[in-house]
């Protein structure tokens, strides 16, 4: 729909695996050499897990469009299956031929594969069998899979076998019974989600293998698409997709952050707000409460009965001959009392302002004795009955 729009070939957020489109990071990268290690070295298990989304499937279909000519690679891709549906599907997919007499038989059709990877041996063929969704088998059925790499020669191991799976497949392999499979595990790799600099190369990645010419995509766009899918390559292409086909809609040949939030509440049924907005909340929360903190301040409401050292009263004569207060210490505003004349109350009353002389007053006001250079005060208040409540913080 919006492909000439954008002058585009095809759609570039398809979410079919197209090995075209893979788009190699440093953590695809690895996988797919992890995979090919496999591939080439005889002997074991080879596991492969990620997050649903991660793009295992597609390096996948990567490792079958690389694989060695000599090698032959039998996919399974749903491993929901009984014992001898799994060994049939193996033949099928090495193109085994399996009389009818065997197809019910797990020692026919393990007899069947072991001398059809005999002959594949003599040949100088490798045998590899992928199993995608490996956190379906059943214990029952990993037994038989491990079971299968007993077929070997005097040097080397007949099938070598790769595991790919959601992370579920991990806690699998590390039940108790099946430690005998998980010991002959050679390789280990775990996908990881895209990181921010990697999502805004994947998006550009696959507009330009898919034919565009421009930046569709604005910066501020990109990475919004980063912080709403978290860096799942296929979450990333529904959004992409969703906001392309938001941008046609509204004649705009720009995907700018708003559209890009605009597809993923559709996506995901729900609304997302602007990355800055919380941010912006706090700072205006914050300005306002240090406002309303040095309006109260320079009121000071608790300052209006301040002790402060009384003077003898002062009057003077207004023209009319009448006598009118002079304002004192005592009649000024507490605001208006300078910093120095604080510091001579301090100093006057330095006697009382040490922290023994501070909590003595305070029990006093609960009728409560305190025991200056004894336990700390909390302590102290909860022999008595009282409790200490301290509380720290910032403006924030």
């Amino acid at each position: 729909m919006y492909l000439t729009f954008f002058g585009l070939s095809e759609k570039p957020f398809a979410i079919t695996p197209d090995p075209r489109y893979l788009y190699l990071s440093e953590r695809h990268a690895e996988a797919l050499a992890h995979l090919m290690y496999g591939i080439n070295e005889a002997g074991g298990f080879v596991q492969l897990t990620g997050e649903i989304g991660t793009g295992k499937t597609t390096i996948v279909r990567s490792l079958l469009a690389q694989a060695p000519k000599d090698a032959e690679i039998a996919l399974i891709l749903n491993p929901k299956i009984t014992a001898p549906e799994f060994l049939l599907t193996i033949c099928e997919e090495l193109g085994i031929g399996v009389p009818d007499s065997a197809l019910d038989s797990l020692k026919d059709l393990v007899d069947i594969l072991s001398h059809y990877l005999l002959r594949a041996h003599a040949a100088g063929h490798r045998v590899v069998l992928v199993v995608d969704e490996a956190q379906n088998l059943s214990p029952q059925l990993l037994e038989q899979v491990r079971l299968l790499t007993n077929l070997e020669t005097n040097t080397q191991k007949l099938l070598q076998i790769i595991l790919i799976g959601q992370p579920e497949l991990r806690e699998l392999l590390g039940r108790s019974e099946l430690r005998q499979l998980a010991q002959r595990i050679t390789g280990r790799y775990h996908l990881k989600p895209l990181s921010h600099a990697e999502t805004l190369a994947y998006v550009r990645h696959r507009l330009r293998v898919a034919g565009a010419t421009t930046d569709i995509f604005a910066p501020q766009a990109l990475s919004a698409v980063y912080r709403l899918s978290q860096g799942v390559p296929r979450v990333i292409n529904i959004i992409c997709d969703r906001a392309l086909l938001g941008a046609y809609s509204l004649d705009r040949h720009r995907v700018t952050a708003a559209l890009v939030r605009n597809a993923a509440a559709e996506v995901f049924g729900r609304r997302f707000t602007p990355h800055w907005l919380p941010w912006a909340v706090t700072a205006a929360s914050a300005m306002m409460l240090t406002a309303a903190t040095v309006a109260v301040w320079k009121l000071q409401p608790w300052n209006a009965h301040a002790h402060v050292p009384h003077s003898a009263p002062s009057a003077a004569a207004d023209v009319s001959g009448a006598a009118v207060p002079v304002p004192t210490a005592a009649t000024l505003p507490a605001a208006s009392l300078a910093p120095a004349r604080l510091a001579g109350l301090l100093r006057a009353h330095a006697t009382e302002t040490d922290i023994d002389s501070a909590f003595g007053k305070l029990f006093g006001l609960w009728n409560v004795k305190y025991q200056a250079e004894s336990t700390d005060p909390c302590t102290q208040a909860a022999s008595q009955g009282l409790a200490c409540v301290a509380e720290r913080g910032s403006f924030g």
